[in-house]
Formats: structure tokens, C-alpha cells, sequence
């Protein structure tokens, strides 16, 4: 049976328009980190780059072998945690800092991770695919909620977040924040994006 995200981790990655609390456990992850403008070619080839490893590995059974452990899945959505630089008093694009990321399957092992960047070297530039890092991350305690529309009006649906977390005792523990990508920012109108927002909390 096909691994779909979107059936089988349906509260990780869909909430609904309204605060929810949820403990998401270690998961891996493809990741590459960097700063600057989201907005920017170069930002798009490091996503390119991410869904080209992580395809590369969906494929495996199609261009070698099946790798130990490997069952058919979905390939997940790209995420990202945001941050600015520190000091940075405004929101200046150009200033964001971030690790963008698609997550893996259970099966995923560094050599995969060697297998994908060599299969991959004639797509992206050296520089993007020495990158690429296989992490395990553990969000932990999280307040998550779904926004519709574009990114430049994500700050109204932190705002209800933070109202939340007043109302319930919870403390938000960072600016840092991470986003879902849900819908295909070249197919889909501003205003219609879907995005899974979540930030990491605890309580008073």
C-alpha cells in the first residue's frame, strides 16, 4: 500500500484555520541551509535541487534496485524554518535565514543520501548539491495553523496564534517558525496558497 502523506500524517501536515497543539516526533529530513531572499532565482535552484534528490530516491526501484526497507510513497512537501537575522529590527527579505527542507522516509540512510547527489550531478550546480544534508529533526511541542492566501499575509494568522497561546498559558519560544508548502505557487492564485504554519511553544 502507497504511503500517502496526506491520508497517513494528516495531522502534521493539515490543520485547520485555527490554532491546534500538536507533538511532532523525530522525522528526516533532506535539508539545505541558507539566507536571503525567497524571491530569488538562486532560492528557487535550492529547491529544485531538494525535490531532485528526493525524487532520485523515490525512483531507485525504476533506475537500480530497491534500497533495504523501501516501500511507495508520496514524496512530502517542501518546509522551511524561518528566522532573520539577528538584530534585524524589520522584515528585510534579504535578511531571512532558513533551512528548507523535504522530508525523507523511514528507509533513508546517508548512503542514500550519496546515491541521490551523484545521481543528480548533471541537474543541479555542484555548489546547491554539496548542500544537501540528511538531518533528523524533532519539532517537539508545536501550536500549528493552516493560512490561505499569500505569504505577505502570514502575520494575521500569527496574530491569532499569539492570541492563542495568551489565552491558554503558552509561551511562544521563538520568532523562528516553520512553513508547509500545501499547494504549487505556480498552479495556484495568491490568495488560494495554502501554507501550514507552526511555531514551537511551551506552556506557563
Amino acid at each position: 500500500m502507497k504511503y500517502e502523506w496526506r491520508k497517513q500524517d494528516k495531522s502534521i501536515y493539515l490543520p485547520k484555520q485555527k490554532p491546534e497543539i500538536i507533538d511532532i516526533p523525530a522525522m528526516k529530513y533532506f535539508t539545505i541551509s541558507g539566507k536571503g531572499n525567497p524571491n530569488s532565482p538562486a532560492f528557487s535552484e535550492l529547491i529544485k535541487t531538494l525535490y531532485a534528490a528526493s525524487y532520485a530516491v523515490k525512483m531507485m526501484p525504476k533506475k537500480v534496485t530497491a534500497p533495504e526497507g523501501y516501500y511507495d510513497y508520496t514524496v512530502f512537501p517542501l518546509e522551511g524554518f524561518w528566522t532573520l537575522e539577528p538584530g534585524s529590527k524589520t522584515l528585510d527579505k534579504d535578511q531571512l535565514i532558513f533551512k528548507i527542507m523535504i522530508r525523507q522516509p523511514d528507509f533513508i540512510t546517508p548512503e542514500l543520501l550519496d546515491y541521490a547527489k551523484e545521481t543528480i550531478i548533471k541537474k543541479v550546480s555542484p555548489e546547491n548539491r554539496e548542500l544537501l544534508k540528511l538531518e533528523e529533526i524533532t519539532e517537539g511541542l508545536n501550536l500549528q495553523m493552516l493560512h490561505i492566501g499569500s505569504f505577505d499575509d502570514e502575520p494575521a494568522t500569527f496574530a491569532q496564534m499569539e492570541d492563542f497561546c495568551e489565552q491558554n498559558n503558552i509561551i511562544r519560544l521563538s520568532k523562528s517558525h516553520k512553513e508547509i508548502y500545501l499547494s504549487d505557487i505556480h498552479k495556484v492564485a495568491p490568495d488560494k496558497l495554502k501554507t501550514t504554519l507552526r511555531f514551537e511553544i511551551k506552556y506557563k
